[in-house]
């Protein structure tokens, strides 16, 4: 009896330490970026041949789908199911109101393309000078030049969290955060809100700053998963401009580039069977790698058990990244 006694606490010792791991994450938020507007109009980039809103549904489904096989146990929440677009601010409360542990947005990036000029002669130019009597005409040759477009060929992934605000380039925000602005019932949703302001951006950091950290490691895990698949990657990054759907979640987020549209050769992979189930299982192995991060977490350090042989930590390869996002919170007070 008194062997059942003895082993009873640590019995349960084990299941409760089991127990609160698996809690480590419930709920995951999924988030396929733009939509169709009401008036049957694409949002997002455009490709030769495709739509953003179009491989970002169908990428969310794959990265659904895989998420429920991976991880029965956890609660995946879409933000968009069909094809119509959901405004921003109501994307951030469905993920808020089902008290999401984690947000991840699919987007596809796209680049303008690259323009070209070349001289192919000269031509005869007609211009009048002097007023009154003295007006004449004078003939002058002149350079010729043909201009055309080429595609960008910039490809790759790149995984952001938000970030402060650190510069005047807003091509991004203006891209991600049309919609928002284009709701007709903008100020009753958002209020007297410039998500790209400087004033607005500081105290949504005030907000977030607590997420950095997961955010960051979470958006590691995935660049890394990429980089294993082959695919170019640029790396994790802070969002220099304010997006609505990181700044207004309550949990760590990130917005996942996963190829550049206007690139002929990634819209193909994009528009894939094969390259959907790709990126959905970059990203699934990615959240596994972080809810295993997240568990090591809450084990208590022991001392004794480290030693120099010890594989390197993964998150090893976030870790100035990290750095760089501390020191600009620093600057930014």
């Amino acid at each position: 009896m008194s062997f059942f006694v003895s082993i009873t606490p640590v019995l349960f010792s084990f299941i409760s330490k089991k127990e609160d791991r698996q809690k480590v994450l419930k709920t995951i938020v999924v988030d396929a970026g733009h939509g169709l507007e009401p008036n049957g109009t694409h949002n997002g980039a455009k490709g030769s041949y495709s739509y953003e809103d179009d491989i970002c549904l169908a990428v969310s489904r794959e990265l659904v789908s895989q998420l429920r096989e991976a991880l029965p146990d956890l609660k995946i929440v879409e933000t968009r199911t069909d094809e119509n677009i959901v405004a921003l601010h109501r994307r951030a409360e469905i993920a808020n109101e089902n008290h999401g542990d984690l947000f991840i947005s699919i987007h596809c990036n796209a680049m303008p393309p690259i323009r070209h000029s070349e001289r192919i002669g000269t031509k005869t130019a007609t211009a009048y000078v002097g007023k009154g009597s003295k007006r004449r005409k004078v003939t002058k040759k002149v350079p010729e030049y043909r201009s055309w477009t080429t595609p960008n060929p910039r490809k790759g992934t790149e995984t952001y969290i938000w970030g402060a605000h650190k510069n005047e380039d807003k091509e991004v925000a203006v891209r991600e955060n049309a919609p928002m602005l284009e709701e007709d019932n903008y100020k009753e949703n958002y209020g007297d809100i410039d998500p790209n302001s400087p004033e607005f951006i500081a105290l949504a950091l005030l907000k977030t700053k607590q997420f950095f950290k997961r955010s960051a490691t979470l958006a590691g895990f995935v660049e890394n998963e990429f980089t294993k698949a082959g695919r170019t990657s640029s790396g994790q990054q802070q969002r220099q401009v304010g997006i609505w759907v990181l700044q207004a979640t309550a949990m760590p987020s990130v917005l996942v580039e996963t190829g550049f549209i206007t690139n002929r050769e990634e819209e193909d992979y994009l528009n894939s069977k094969e390259g959907q189930q790709e990126i959905s299982k970059c990203v699934t192995d990615a959240v596994k790698n972080y809810i295993d991060w997240l568990e090591k977490q809450q084990q208590p350090s022991n001392s004794n058990t480290e030693n120099n042989n010890s594989k390197p930590d993964p998150v090893m390869d976030s870790r100035a990244f990290l750095d760089m996002i501390e020191k600009e919170e620093n600057k930014s007070f």
